[in-house]
């Protein structure tokens, strides 16, 4: 959640980044008020409070008929102290849900508008030019033996796949050389749960705007996460971390699920947009103050990772309306899809300053007492996607696909991967 102090020292400036969503300014003046309401029960509770305290020394010092009087008057102060303590909670979570209501505040530098405002900082390689018409993933998927949807869609419906052959093949290759990357980067490795109880998913804003696209297990106080984010993020809940560890740097693998709610008729084919995926995640934390430099350092990984395989991309600076709960800023790199003739989102990588920490309770102790750490993701590796942009632009004439030099010593020495005889 955003710092209770910016609200109330500066309130236009959060209206002013809840119009660069796009949203409502209304979230803003239901916190106010709920603050002053909040502020209002807990004064009046504590009145009460120390009234009835002092009429307990009263009672103490007191005989006789002053006794019993003060003593009636003593019930019905203790009754109105519970009901001002109930008043004062109802006003904690009212004002508690207000605040959880107002996104990120986002960066002065974030673009403003919807999903289609994004700014295009730089691209990165040029796209390559066929002397043949080039085939989807699809194809070249089924004739390599490596992308079954067929069987995917009979054993667990739409938007789902098998990885056969050369395609899990290419599908460990890409994990290893993320994952080494990270390692020799100086991110301790991760294999992180997929499940995770409601605290992990509210606290990092997934229960918010995006509760649609999350599954949750019926009957159980468990979410399946769409991201490694979720559980890193909850790694040092209710935790106060020595400023001398920062930054703390994790790479995560796990198996993502996403219902794709929205998202009708999009991509219906292939595996760019799926229910499931494997995924190598970035997280960091440090200090608000270091958070800016380390956004732009996760940003370099990520490039460093695609300009390994080769792909030509663009990074974008992604607009404010797009942004998502948590994040104040970020930026996606989107490979360049020959047969759809566009960049489409490989990786993104985000910053959510102290949002998430503030809902989570994860603080630094430095020599000017504890405060909130600040919690950035980066997307090293999306597996799908990340292979429908290689056998596309990899493909040869007749159905072969060139194995990038930087996955071949994790496909065996591989260098060509060739259609099946069958």
């Amino acid at each position: 959640m955003i710092d209770p102090r910016l609200l109330r020292d500066d309130p236009d400036r959060v209206r002013a980044a809840q119009a660069k969503r796009g949203l409502s300014a209304e979230p803003v003046d239901r916190a106010l008020a709920a603050d002053e309401a909040r502020r209002t029960a807990i004064a009046a509770f504590e009145r009460l409070r120390a009234e009835q305290k002092q009429m307990g020394k009263q009672v103490a010092q007191a005989q006789g008929e002053e006794k019993q009087a003060l003593l009636a008057k003593v019930k019905q102060v203790a009754a109105d102290v519970k009901a001002a303590e109930a008043e004062q909670d109802a006003a904690e979570t009212e004002w508690e849900d207000a605040l959880k209501a107002i996104p990120n505040v986002a960066a002065d530098d974030a673009p403003a508008g919807g999903e289609e405002d994004f700014v295009v900082l730089e691209h990165v390689g040029t796209p390559r030019e066929f002397d043949f018409e080039p085939r989807d993933h699809i194809e070249l998927g089924r004739m390599l033996g490596a992308i079954d949807l067929e069987r995917g869609a009979k054993v667990s419906g739409s938007r789902f796949y098998f990885l056969t052959g050369v395609g899990a093949q290419l599908e460990l290759a890409l994990v290893n050389l993320a994952m080494d990357q990270a390692r020799e980067a100086g991110f301790t490795q991760v294999i992180a749960p997929s499940l995770v109880k409601p605290r992990a998913m509210d606290g990092t804003g997934f229960l918010g705007q995006a509760a649609d696209d999350v599954y949750r297990i019926e009957g159980e106080e468990l979410y399946l996460v769409g991201t490694s984010e979720v559980p890193m993020a909850a790694y040092h809940s209710d935790e106060i971390l020595d400023a001398g560890s920062l930054p703390l740097r994790y790479a995560a693998f796990s198996p993502c699920f996403r219902k794709e709610a929205g998202s009708h008729g999009k991509d219906t084919r292939g595996i760019i947009r799926v229910h499931w995926f494997d995924k190598v995640e970035m997280f960091v934390y440090t200090t608000v103050e270091e958070s800016y430099a380390e956004h732009q350092r996760l940003l370099a990984w990520e490039k460093e990772f695609l300009d390994k395989l080769g792909l030509a991309y663009r990074v974008i600076d992604v607009a404010a309306g797009d942004l998502g709960l948590s994040a104040e800023r970020k930026f996606d790199c989107e490979a360049w899809i020959p047969t759809q003739g566009r960049y489409r989102e490989l990786t993104s990588t985000s910053n959510c300053t102290d949002f998430q920490s503030r809902r989570l309770d994860i603080r630094i102790r430095g020599e000017h007492g504890t405060t909130n750490v600040a919690t950035l993701n980066g997307t090293l590796c999306a597996i799908p996607r990340t292979i429908v942009a290689i056998l596309e632009n990899y493909q040869n004439e007749d159905g072969s696909v060139t194995v990038p030099e930087a996955l071949r010593p994790y496909m065996g020495g591989q260098e060509v991967l060739k259609p099946r005889g069958d």
